[in-house]
């Protein structure tokens, strides 16, 4: 019995019975649409494939490649295949000659109706998807006639519907003629808004809510309100259900169902970051001071280059999902360049909407101590009104994403009012990305500050400009660009400027590529600003609102230094939201 044991141990085990199946010198979407079609592919990792069965799968080979090729336009190939044994494995190779494919002839796309002329219709009824001169592509077609109603539903008319789909193909010809129309129907309206929530006042929800009965219906306005919500922190878990259509009224009826968040929330974190090495975070959020939805927050965060303690008092007004009067409070230590601010500020605050736009008054008293690089320490007040405008994101208020981001601020300290020194000070900063194809997409920014000021030493160094690190010239240190003293230390400019250039290849499962060059100082004179130059490598993983990443940067210069050895390649971390 011990010998038939040992025996069967050491006798070899069968070797796993596996298709290898090759299809080459054909397009990947060719590929794909084959291999899915096969049976082969179903058995490509079973290890029961016997002579009779492999017998039985290659006899399907070239219908099943022939069925693959259709859906593509393809109706004429030429289809041969090599099968090879190889001990208990197989290798098939399918040679394929697709053909002449069949093309669109004629096209005609339209849409009836009063919503005809809606801009979100209209251009998908002019896309270039399914255009005269373009192989045929089943999948394309289906995807556009099926859009022709799921977009003209999400608009509100919920009584769109395909009025003509023909799709004729002449195999003799290799050509075929596309035929769709869709009627959309009459638009129907929000009807009554159910409310059940305890959380705030009533009044206060429906003015976070970005849907009012009467108006369009459209899918949109439901998303966005969601956004809102959640966005509040007021809420836990928000449910918002459309009920069943009346097609007397046209009205569609919404329930929105809220249940309250934690109303304390605390959070710490620590981390590390090439530009702050080692931090440290501190929250607490009372998210509902009272029914009216008031909040407060107080922060803390230290680490090697900055400590700051924070507190803000939020009263929502007018559209309180988007516009606030703000109470600050601030100490804070910074280390910026090679000088250091010491700073207690208190300031007030109002953010409105106007439109696509967001618009920001703001006072500010400033009490701050500057220590030179030399060890100077100069301590100063400053009053500053400032008043800045933003683009709103496009998630909030509705549409397409924008592909576009920008931002401008003035601010000023004049002695008339108090202050101690008198400046005025100009901040832009703008990105835009061009779509150069599905896969490949330019992104431009670019940063520009100006200031208006006696001499530089007047300008407390919060107040100062300099550059380098993530979200500016990268391959530097944070901070590490600015005019320097007679020992090369940076105390700080007057003026900044700084570009990006980057290309970004998007990959499979949200990842993608990107590589960039920057350029940029921070300076006192425009007639010779001394920009330096890096270039880099980068990670991208992009979810519905933002993108995260890694990037890898090389200093190639920076003016009026001699090389460094440790400018050797940094790492900076990468976050960009949604514009």
């Amino acid at each position: 019995m011990a010998g038939v044991l040992a025996a069967a141990l050491l006798s070899p085990l069968p070797a796993a019975a596996k298709i290898d199946i090759d299809i080459p010198e054909v397009s990947e979407a060719i590929e794909t649409n084959v291999r899915a079609f096969l049976s082969l592919t179903r058995y490509a990792d079973r290890d029961d494939v016997t002579d009779d069965v492999m017998s039985r799968l290659q006899r399907r080979i070239v219908n099943e490649t022939r069925q693959a090729l259709e859906p593509l336009g393809y109706y004429e190939p030429n289809v041969t295949y090599d099968v090879a044994k190889q001990g208990e494995s197989w290798k098939v190779t399918i040679h394929i000659e697709p053909g002449r494919p069949v093309r669109l002839s004629e096209v005609n796309v339209n849409v009836t109706g009063p919503g005809a002329n809606d801009r979100i219709i209209r251009e998908l009824v002019e896309a270039d998807d399914i255009k005269p001169g373009l192989r045929l592509n089943h999948g394309t077609y289906e995807r556009v006639k099926g859009n022709l109603v799921r977009v003209a539903k999400n608009e509100g008319y919920l009584d769109a519907r395909l009025t003509k789909h023909d799709l004729v193909i002449d195999r003799v010809e290799r050509r075929a003629t596309v035929d769709l129309e869709a009627d959309t129907g009459e638009r129907y309206s929000f009807g009554q808004i159910d409310i059940a929530q305890d959380v705030i006042t009533d009044e206060a929800m429906r003015r976070l809510l970005r849907m009012h009965p009467g108006e369009p219906y459209t899918l949109d306005t439901l998303l966005r309100t969601q956004y809102v919500l959640d966005d509040t922190q007021y809420f836990s878990v928000v449910d918002i259900e459309s009920g069943d259509p009346d097609p007397e009224t046209r009205t569609v009826p919404v329930r929105v169902t809220a249940e309250p968040s934690r109303k304390h929330r605390y959070a710490a974190a620590v981390g590390y970051g090439t530009d702050t090495r080692a931090r440290g975070k501190f929250t607490w959020d009372n998210r509902r001071v009272n029914e009216s939805g008031h909040k407060f927050k107080l922060e803390l965060l230290g680490s090697s280059i900055v400590t700051d303690l924070t507190g803000r008092y939020i009263v929502p007004v007018m559209d309180i999902a988007l516009e606030k009067l703000e109470f600050t409070g601030t100490l804070r230590d910074e280390e910026l360049g090679d000088t250091q601010s010491e700073r207690a500020e208190v300031g007030a605050g109002l953010t409105q909407v106007l439109g696509r736009w967001q618009r920001v008054l703001q006072v500010r008293l400033s009490d701050e101590t500057t220590t030179e690089a030399d060890g100077t320490k100069n301590t100063n007040f400053y009053l500053v009104p400032s008043v800045s405008y933003s683009t709103l994101p496009s998630y909030i208020v509705g549409g397409r994403k924008r592909p576009y981001f920008f931002s401008a601020e003035l601010r000023g300290s004049p002695e008339t009012l108090g202050s101690d020194a008198s400046f005025l000070q100009l901040r832009l900063k703008g990105e835009r990305v061009f779509d150069l194809s599905e896969l490949w997409h330019l992104h431009l920014r670019s940063e520009l500050g100006i200031s208006r000021i006696a001499a530089t030493s007047d300008l407390p160094a919060s107040q100062r400009f300099f550059a380098g690190g993530e979200g500016s010239v990268r391959g530097f240190a944070l901070n590490e660009l600015s005019p320097r003293d007679e020992r090369s230390r940076t105390v700080g400019g007057r003026n900044l400027a700084t570009g990006t250039i980057e290309i970004v290849r998007d990959l499979p499962r949200n990842f993608g590529v990107a590589a960039f060059y920057d350029i940029g100082n921070a300076f006192n004179d425009f007639d010779d600003p001394m920009l330096a130059y890096s270039v880099g490598l980068g990670v991208r993983y992009n979810i519905a609102v933002a993108s995260f990443g890694i990037d890898v940067a090389q200093a190639l210069s920076e003016p009026g230094r001699e090389p460094e050895p440790d400018h050797s390649p940094r790492f900076h971390l990468y976050i960009a939201t949604q514009f």
